[in-house]
C-alpha cells in the first residue's frame, strides 16, 4: 500500500472520531472511519492509503471512498489543557479542545487535585488501547475560577504569559540600557527626522502599546505630506537573539477579554518601541505626498525618528472633529478628508465592505461580566484603517519591485486572500435566487468584489440582511501569509502585506527588516529567505490559534453573563442550520447557542442544506438561516461555553 498510492497531509477529525483527508481539489475527501484512524488527531500530518469503499453500518451515510492512516508523521498538538477527573479508579484529563475526542489517562497525578485544570503532554498511545497516556506539565488552578479559565484558554492554544529566562534577561538589560541606546540612535543622521512635524497617535482608550503614528504637513503647492510612522521594533529585536526567537515562536499577541498576552516583553511593547506621546521614538515610515484627490504623487520608505505631540483615543479625536476646534483640529480634518477619498477609491476598485461589529464584554474587578455591547466604529477608526491599508499596499508593491529585480533568492512576505471557492459562490447564488436576489457571477462561480458590495448594499436594513451577510461571509476564503503573491480579493489589492503592527505581529517585523535591507541596511541572508515559507505557514497558524482563544474568551463571558437568566425569554436570530439543530444568536448580547433538532417542535424536521433551512414533515413549518426567533434559555454551561435554548 506504500509508494505511489499513499498521500501525506493534514487530517481533519470530527467529535465522533471520523477523519476526513483531502486528496486533491476536484476529488471528494477520503473518509477515514474511527477504526482506521490509527489514533490520529485533528490537524496531524499523516500518511493515508486508499482503502476502497466504506459502507456505514447504520446506513445513514451513502457509501464513499475511504482511507486508512498508515503512519502519523507529526502531531499538530503535543499538549492539551483540560480538567482532571476520576472515572472507574482512573485519573483522566477531560480535554477542553473539542476535537480531542478521547480523554487522556494520567498514571501519576502527584498532588494535583481533581477538579483542577492542567496542561498535559501527550505520551504513548498503544494501538490496542482506547485512550492515550499523558503526563502533567503544569497545574493551572481550580476549574471555574476566572483567572484559571482565561489562562487555560491561552495555554490551550500554546500561548503563555510567562517569558523564558533568556528573554527575561535580555529584557532586563534593555530596562537598564534601552533609553540610552534609543537616545543615541535618535541622533543617527541616516534617520529622517520628523520630530518637528505635527504627529499624533489614535488608538482605543484601553490601548497600552502604540504601533502607529501619523504626521501631516501642508506643502506650498497645495499637496499634503502624510507620514505613516510605525514602531521600529526591528532596531531592538535582531535575528539570533532570545527576544527574536520567542517573538517568532509566538508570531502574534493575543487579546483575551481581560488581558493581553504580548508577543514582546512590556519594556518593548509598552515602552521603548511604543510611540508614546512627548517622547522621541524610532520608527520605520512610509511617507506619501498626496494631491487634493489623495493620489500618491511621491512616496518614500525608510528609517525615521519622530516625536508624537498627542495621544488621541478614537473618541477624543472624533470630539475634536465634531466640535470643529481643539488640539490638532486642522491636521485631523486634513487626514479625515484624505482618508475618505482613499476609501472611495478602494470601494470603486471593488473592496468588499463587511462592516462586522465586534462584541465588547465589560468585566468588574473580579472578572465577572457586567455588560455586553457592540464596539462602535467611528469616522476616526476608519481614518486610521484607511492610512494603514494605504501603507501596507504601498510597502508590498515597493518590496515586490525590489525583490523581483533580485531574482529568485529575493523573497518577500505577502498577506494574500484568495478568490472565494467557486462551489460556495454557486451555493450562495442559489440561496439568493430562492430569496429573490440576483448575484451576478461569471460562469464557473467567479464573482467580483463590486458585485458582492452591490448585494450587501441592497439588503441593508432588511429582515434578511443577517442571513445574506452571514452566508456571503462564509463563502469567503481566509486571508493568510505567503511568499507567492496572488493579491488580496477582499481588499481588491494586487499587492498587500502587513507592515503597520510589528509590536503585535511577527510578519510586520520581517517586513521592516526587508524595507531596511533594501534601503542599504543589514542584508537579509539567503538562509533567512529560505525560512520565509515556513514562517508564513507558522504565522498563519498562530493567528488562527490566537483568534480562536479570543473568540472563546468572549463566548465564555457571554455564557457566564447569562447563567442567572435561565428560563428567561429572548429575541434572537437563526445564525446556523445543521442536521443537529438550529444555532441562534441573541439580539442584545450576541451570545450564541443551540436548539437541538428534537427540541425544535413536535414534528420530524428535515435539513435542506442548499436552502439553509429545516422543514417540518407534517406541519411544513420552516426555520431558515436569518429568521427572527423568540427563544427561552434552558441551560448555560460556562466550562463548555455552551447555551441551550428552545423556541417559544
Amino acid at each position: 500500500m506504500q509508494g505511489e498510492s499513499t498521500h501525506e497531509g493534514p487530517i481533519t477529525m470530527t467529535r465522533k472520531g471520523f477523519g476526513f483527508f483531502a486528496i486533491g481539489e476536484d476529488k471528494e475527501d477520503l473518509l477515514i472511519p474511527p477504526e482506521w484512524t490509527n489514533h490520529a488527531l485533528s490537524g496531524d500530518i499523516v500518511k493515508v492509503a486508499p482503502a476502497g469503499s466504506y459502507r456505514d453500518p447504520s446506513g445513514r451515510m451513502p457509501p464513499r471512498e475511504a482511507g486508512k492512516v498508515i503512519e502519523i508523521v507529526s502531531r499538530a498538538r503535543e499538549t492539551f489543557v483540560g480538567t482532571l477527573i476520576e472515572e472507574e479508579g482512573l485519573t483522566l484529563l477531560a480535554p477542553d479542545y473539542k476535537k480531542m475526542y478521547v480523554p487522556i489517562v494520567i498514571l501519576d497525578r502527584g498532588d494535583a487535585p481533581l477538579g483542577y485544570k492542567a496542561v498535559v503532554r501527550l505520551g504513548e498511545w498503544a494501538p490496542d488501547k482506547q485512550y492515550p497516556l499523558g503526563t502533567i506539565e503544569e497545574v493551572i488552578g481550580q476549574a471555574g475560577v476566572h483567572d484559571v479559565e482565561m489562562r487555560a484558554l491561552a495555554l490551550g492554544q500554546g500561548f503563555s504569559s510567562d517569558f523564558p529566562p533568556g528573554v527575561i534577561s535580555e529584557a532586563k538589560r534593555l530596562e537598564k540600557e534601552g533609553r540610552a541606546i534609543l537616545a543615541e540612535e535618535a541622533k543617527n543622521p541616516k534617520r529622517r527626522d520628523f520630530r518637528n512635524v505635527a504627529t499624533c497617535t489614535i488608538d482605543p482608550h484601553d490601548a497600552k502599546d502604540f504601533d502607529d503614528a501619523l504626521s501631516v504637513q501642508k506643502l506650498a503647492n497645495g499637496n499634503t505630506e502624510v507620514g505613516i510612522h510605525i514602531a521600529d521594533v526591528s532596531f531592538f529585536v535582531t535575528p539570533g537573539t532570545e527576544l527574536d526567537k520567542e517573538a517568532r515562536a509566538r508570531a502574534t499577541s493575543m487579546y483575551l477579554v481581560d488581558r493581553t498576552i504580548p508577543m514582546l516583553p512590556h519594556i518593548l511593547s509598552t515602552d521603548l518601541c511604543s510611540l508614546n506621546p512627548d517622547e522621541d521614538r524610532l520608527s520605520v515610515s512610509a511617507v506619501f505626498t498626496l494631491d487634493r484627490d489623495a493620489n500618491i504623487v511621491d512616496e518614500w520608505f525608510g528609517e525615521t525618528v519622530i516625536h508624537s505631540d498627542k495621544r488621541f483615543t478614537y473618541e477624543n479625536a472624533q470630539e475634536v472633529l465634531d466640535a470643529g476646534k481643539g488640539v490638532m483640529h486642522e491636521e485631523l480634518s486634513t487626514l479625515l478628508e484624505l482618508s475618505k477619498k482613499i476609501r472611495t477609491k478602494r470601494q470603486q476598485k471593488g473592496a468588499v465592505e463587511f462592516d462586522t461589529a465586534e462584541v465588547k464584554v465589560e468585566l468588574d474587578a473580579e472578572g465577572k461580566p457586567i455588560a455586553i455591547h457592540l464596539k462602535e466604529r467611528k469616522a476616526t477608526n476608519l481614518l486610521i484603517e484607511d492610512f494603514m491599508l494605504l501603507a501596507n499596499e504601498a510597502v508590498a508593491k515597493h518590496l515586490s519591485k525590489l525583490s523581483g529585480n533580485g531574482g529568485a533568492h529575493f523573497q518577500s512576505l505577502y498577506r494574500i486572500h484568495d478568490e472565494p471557492d467557486a462551489d460556495r459562490i454557486e451555493n450562495l447564488a442559489h440561496l439568493l435566487r430562492v430569496m429573490g436576489y440576483h448575484l451576478k457571477t461569471s460562469g464557473a462561480g467567479k464573482v467580483t468584489g463590486a458585485e458582492l458590495n452591490k448585494l450587501l448594499e441592497s439588503v441593508k436594513g432588511k429582515p434578511e440582511e443577517y442571513l445574506v451577510k452571514t452566508a456571503t461571509l462564509r463563502s469567503m476564503s481566509k486571508a493568510i501569509y505567503a511568499t507567492r503573491n496572488i493579491g488580496h480579493f477582499g481588499l481588491a489589492f494586487d499587492f498587500y502585506t502587513h507592515f503597520t503592527s510589528p509590536i503585535r505581529r511577527y510578519p510586520d517585523l520581517v517586513i521592516h527588516r526587508l524595507v531596511k535591507a533594501h534601503a542599504g541596511g543589514t542584508p537579509i541572508t539567503a538562509e533567512e529567505m529560505q525560512e520565509f515559507d515556513t514562517l508564513a505557514l507558522h504565522a498563519s497558524e498562530r493567528e488562527v490559534a490566537a483568534a480562536s482563544a479570543e473568540r472563546d474568551s468572549i463566548k465564555m463571558k457571554q455564557v457566564e453573563f447569562l447563567v442567572d437568566k435561565v428560563d428567561q425569554e429572548f429575541d434572537a436570530v437563526v445564525s446556523g442550520v445543521t442536521e443537529r439543530g438550529l444555532y441562534v444568536e441573541l439580539n442584545e448580547t450576541h451570545a450564541g447557542g443551540m436548539i437541538r433538532i428534537k427540541d425544535v417542535g413536535d414534528d420530524y424536521f428535515e435539513y435542506e442544506e442548499k436552502n439553509y433551512r429545516i422543514v417540518g414533515k407534517r406541519t411544513h413549518k420552516t426555520y431558515t438561516l436569518g429568521d427572527p426567533i423568540k427563544v427561552k434559555l434552558m441551560a448555560a454551561r460556562i466550562a463548555e461555553k455552551e447555551l441551550d435554548f428552545v423556541p417559544i
